[in-house]
């Protein structure tokens, strides 16, 4: 039989989504608004959102094996949640660190010597992150939408046809970033509504508190997203602003 009998046109799955943001933006409280969420918790941090709002959560990860039994159970078990949340791929990379440095028999006393140096240890820690990408690949393919969590750093851009300047990114090592960045269906950006105000060098920033997520490409900050958006999404309380975008095939 010929492959040209396979082909069709890829049905719509459940999305990956990355939201990245600084402390206290509402990262976790927007991803709980995900459908039937459960979270996997590197980090302790619901208690932001209300009793009634509050999704189900596995307890917090201590450990490496911690992470993969919660991640096995999800796979192999049946359940009825629609959303894994990873919450946060920023402490991960923590948990990755010290595991990594404690699984050399050398005692190194910081990744940069660990496994032998020279970025291997850094390389180890990479590879845990495509492992938790991989298992949440394994979910997604279940029907699960994915949701990672991240905190924001900067970092400094070197492209050869224009100036260094500076970007939002995730905080992760460069070599962590790319599993929760190239992967994804969105890279979302969220960050308070903020405007200047003031004449010449005498400027101020003053936000309204609202709060807007950047998922197409800018150079302010790592964005991006598959379903075309091209503008700022007010995000309100307890609303998901990119549902309707999901859902757009649906009849």
């Amino acid at each position: 039989m010929s492959l040209l009998s396979s082909i069709s046109k890829p049905a719509d799955r459940a999305p990956v989504v990355t939201i990245c943001g600084d402390s206290g933006t509402g990262k976790t409280t927007l991803a709980a608004t995900f459908p039937k969420a459960i979270v996997i918790r590197a980090e302790d941090g619901l208690q932001a959102i209300p009793m009634d709002m509050r999704p189900d959560a596995f307890p917090v990860v201590r450990t490496v094996d911690n992470l993969w039994d919660q991640l096995a159970t999800l796979i192999q078990e049946t359940h009825e949640y629609r959303t894994v949340i990873v919450d946060s791929v920023t402490a991960l990379e923590r948990l990755f660190i010290q595991h990594v440095i404690d699984s050399d028999p050398k005692a190194p006393k910081s990744i940069n010597q660990a496994m032998g140096g020279y970025g291997a240890g850094l390389s180890a820690v990479a590879t845990l992150h495509q492992r938790v990408r991989k298992a949440c690949g394994a979910l997604n393919d279940k029907g699960m939408a994915v949701v990672f969590v991240a905190h924001a750093d900067t970092e400094t851009i070197e492209l050869p046809d224009s100036d260094p300047y500076s970007r939002y990114s995730l905080r992760l090592g460069k070599k962590s970033v790319a599993p929760y960045v190239d992967d994804s269906d969105v890279v979302g950006f969220l960050k308070l509504e903020t405007f200047t105000k003031g004449d010449g060098e005498r400027k101020k920033a003053i936000s309204t508190g609202g709060r807007v997520l950047v998922t197409y490409a800018t150079a302010a900050n790592v964005s991006k997203n598959r379903y075309g958006i091209t503008k700022d999404l007010p995000v309100e309380i307890n609303k998901n602003p990119l549902i309707k975008f999901f859902n757009r095939g649906a009849k």
